[in-house]
């Protein structure tokens, strides 16, 4: 009796550790940051917001410009003349304060639709090891939002990197 009790249990230790759930853990910001693509997608973005600063330096320039001669009005300058300097100078700085808003707003879609695609592709290799690992979560410990790991837990940042074919 005690040895059938004995190869129950021993059974029912192994059943459960053969079927125990699998679990794997990656920080998806560093295979992100040693990706080829992500450096590409960095070059074109600083590119871009190289445009765009380059724009709002000229519309600063203008202003500066606008602004020594809207001082350099002397005395005997009429009131409509200054007037109209004021006002044009507002505007200018309307253009500005909307420019930096829109440009603001450009710098970050670009951002998404430069890096989109190599997110995109982490994750379908992160997806393609835990299926050949037979996990059935991964989770990101980049995030800090995992608030235990266990040793157990299958590390695929080297297994996804050669997924990759990044040494």
């Amino acid at each position: 009796m005690k040895f059938i009790t004995v190869l129950f249990f021993v059974a029912t230790v192994a059943t459960v550790s053969a079927q125990a759930p699998k679990f794997g853990h990656i920080d998806l910001q560093a295979l992100i940051q040693v990706m080829p693509e992500r450096a590409t997608a960095e070059t074109a973005f600083n590119a871009f917001q190289k445009e765009l600063e380059d724009i709002l330096a000229e519309m600063q320039k203008d202003y500066q410009a606008k602004l020594a001669d809207f001082q350099n009005l002397g005395a005997d300058a009429s009131e409509i003349k200054k007037n109209a300097k004021i006002t044009e100078l507002q505007d200018i700085q309307k253009r500005i304060q909307n420019y930096q808003s829109t440009a603001q707003q450009q710098l970050q879609q670009k951002q998404g639709e430069l890096l989109q695609p190599v997110f995109d592709k982490a994750e379908k290799a992160i997806g393609e090891v835990a299926k050949e690992k037979g996990l059935i979560y991964v989770f990101d410990i980049g995030t800090k939002v995992v608030l235990y790991k266990s040793n157990e837990s299958l590390d695929l940042f080297p297994l996804v990197k050669t997924k990759l074919g990044i040494e």
